[in-house]
């Protein structure tokens, strides 16, 4: 089924890079106008620029995620340049790799921060316009390690469970207002997070094992399908729940059937 977003506006935020990046272009490819929002304002404009070559407008807004006054800046900002918001993806989020043995009161802080606080404010502020225009799409993501622990990423867990909550929750506040409050969960993907110098399948892999050889031990072992997922795979998401005005408080998994066991 191909969903035609066209007219649409959607503020992505994180989507300088990765997941993001890959979310913001599928909205574009669906006919969104796009607002680009990340910390990093040269990337933003990069991806932005490319959005704008694929023929449809877009703005990029460098914004801190976990500071009230950017947030609501971002989302003036939007409402300035389009006239208004429809889809709102949450996507800006931060990770590291400790054991709680290893954590400090620093690292739960900026992990939870970001990940948890960061999601409450930016809905926070895109419920507002949304309300008004009587319809709007939030999307947060969330991850499976919001559904299920991680050794060595307790403090990322415990963010993840936190958004997929508060997704249910204020899902609900929002029920009869035309908005829609969804979380999508991605499974494993080749991200600096698993894939990367200091990644999981290096932290994880056995001894004489290479990171290489460890990356495809996992995908092979944790992944019922023995493939990665792929920001595109989480895009295609984003654009049906972004069509889709009956689907709320829910938080999709996409990930090759990691959680069905």
């Amino acid at each position: 089924m191909v969903f035609n977003l066209e007219g649409k506006t959607a503020l992505i935020t994180g989507a300088g890079q990765g997941l993001g990046e890959g979310i913001a272009k599928r909205l574009a490819e669906a006919g969104c106008d796009v607002a680009v929002a990340d910390l990093n304002p040269e990337k933003a404009e990069a991806v932005a620029a490319a959005i704008r070559a694929g023929g449809r407008r877009a703005l990029a807004i460098k914004a801190d995620i976990t500071q009230w006054d950017q947030v609501q800046q971002m989302v003036d900002s939007v409402i300035a340049e389009f006239g208004k918001l429809d889809i709102a993806v949450n996507n800006a989020g931060v990770i590291s790799i400790k054991s709680v043995a290893e954590l400090s009161p620093e690292d739960w802080d900026f992990v939870n921060n970001v990940n948890a606080k960061g999601v409450f404010l930016c809905c926070k502020a895109e419920q507002e316009p949304m309300k008004q225009a009587g319809a709007g799409r939030i999307i947060n993501i969330a991850s499976i390690a919001g559904k299920v622990g991680f050794p060595d990423l307790a403090h990322y867990t415990a963010s993840k469970f936190a958004v997929v909550g508060f997704t249910y929750a204020l899902a609900k506040e929002l029920q009869r207002t035309g908005i829609t409050v969804n979380a999508i969960c991605p499974g494993i993907i080749p991200t600096q997070m698993w894939y990367g110098p200091g990644g999981l399948a290096e932290r994880w892999k056995n001894p004489g094992e290479a990171m290489e050889e460890s990356w495809a031990r996992h995908q092979d072992t944790l992944i019922p399908q023995g493939e990665a997922q792929t920001p595109q795979d989480m895009g295609d998401l984003a654009v049906y729940l972004a069509a889709s005005p009956h689907v709320t408080a829910q938080a999709i998994n996409v990930d090759g059937g990691f959680t069905s066991a």
